[in-house]
């Protein structure tokens, strides 16, 4: 397959929710591209809107919820505008999710055999006996011993990673052109998440399809992530390649992520919290989200949110902070996507502090 076939392309979602107090504006116009065989990251504290945004894209929200505008193109074709019954065949078929805590993803008054025999009937030509052999098939693939008794047990009857494995298994059965992975290994010890993660990535190799990793695990996102994407208040603030995240962090949230965390570097050391609280989705600020909690904060942040600029190397941040630091030192391009030069209008005002 072709490294930059786009299998899904994201183009300026928005998600929101109506609830007693108001809209809540879950998913503030993110834009991305899917490679075939790629792993994207999207990484980012609880309520940054990265769940909605895999949720959306699985049209799986809850019933407050939905897609105001843009785009999510499967090969080519807008799926926000697919009647259920085709969505229900994307589902499983093309496209498979495997959710948080596999306890309450599974039925409990179900056998795992059954449960997996029905995703196989569902969404391929196999019944019957021929259904139950691709179960088993499945359960050995992702490692679990005498899938042919297992299948007959009830999820109670597995660990948290067996039952993981499982939820792996199903989400693989009709062979998905794309994984979503909604925090695979929370509530998973350090082991069975190293397992886990490899099992994906093997996989991923054998099936050549494509991962979309969501996790607030900055660790399991450098482990399998090919491109990073990091969001805060429903809105991308930062992308690149893990080497660009991890060593060229340029939006000051990236940076208070990168400095909460532990690490064999900061033995000894004091971890940095990012100051604040989240965001208000309610109530979303005219400049940059992470305006409030930034220490770097300026007055163009409090008035603009700030366009997403590409430095040299390829990397892309919104943050005004980095804008300025950049032009001055000469390493950003403040070319737009469409060959103009950026509006560097607002740059003179970077400077002045609020």
């Amino acid at each position: 397959m072709a490294e930059n076939n786009v299998i899904l392309s994201v183009q300026d979602l928005h998600t929101s929710f109506t609830t007693d107090h108001g809209e809540v504006m879950a998913v503030n116009g993110v834009t991305f591209n899917l490679n075939e065989g790629m792993t994207l990251g999207i990484v980012g504290e609880s309520g940054s809107g990265k769940s909605v945004t895999a949720y959306s894209i699985m049209q799986i929200l809850e019933k407050n919820g939905s897609i105001k505008s843009g785009k999510i193109l499967f090969k080519g074709e807008d799926i926000t505008r697919w009647p259920e019954a085709k969505m229900r065949d994307f589902r499983g078929k093309k496209c498979s999710i495997i959710f948080q805590d596999p306890m309450t993803s599974l039925n409990p008054v179900f056998t795992i055999g059954w449960q997996l025999k029905e995703a196989i009937e569902l969404h391929t030509d196999r019944k019957g006996k021929a259904a139950e052999d691709r179960a088993i098939e499945m359960l050995k693939l992702v490692g679990v011993n005498e899938p042919e008794k297992r299948i007959h047990q009830y999820p109670f009857e597995f660990s948290g990673g067996m039952r993981q494995r499982v939820m792996i298994a199903m989400a693989l059965a009709c062979e998905p052109d794309i994984l979503i992975a909604d925090e695979p290994t929370t509530a998973l010890d350090v082991t069975i998440q190293a397992q886990i993660l490899e099992l994906m990535q093997d996989l991923q190799k054998k099936m050549k399809m494509a991962i979309i990793i969501v996790t607030h695990d900055l660790g399991v996102i450098a482990q399998m992530a090919d491109e990073i994407i990091v969001m805060y208040g429903g809105r991308v603030c930062e992308r690149g390649t893990a080497e660009d995240i991890f060593y060229r962090p340029a939006h000051e949230y990236t940076k208070g992520l990168l400095r909460s965390i532990p690490s064999v570097d900061k033995i000894g050391q004091r971890l940095v919290p990012i100051s604040g609280t989240p965001i208000n989705l309610l109530n979303l600020p005219k400049g940059c989200a992470f305006c409030p909690r930034c220490d770097q904060a300026m007055k163009i942040c409090l008035e603009q949110q700030p366009p997403e600029t590409r430095t040299i190397d390829g990397h892309l941040s919104s943050c005004w902070k980095a804008i300025e630091e950049e032009a001055a030192a000469g390493l950003i391009d403040l070319t737009g996507p469409d060959g103009k030069p950026e509006d560097t209008s607002k740059l003179a005002e970077v400077s002045e502090k609020d």
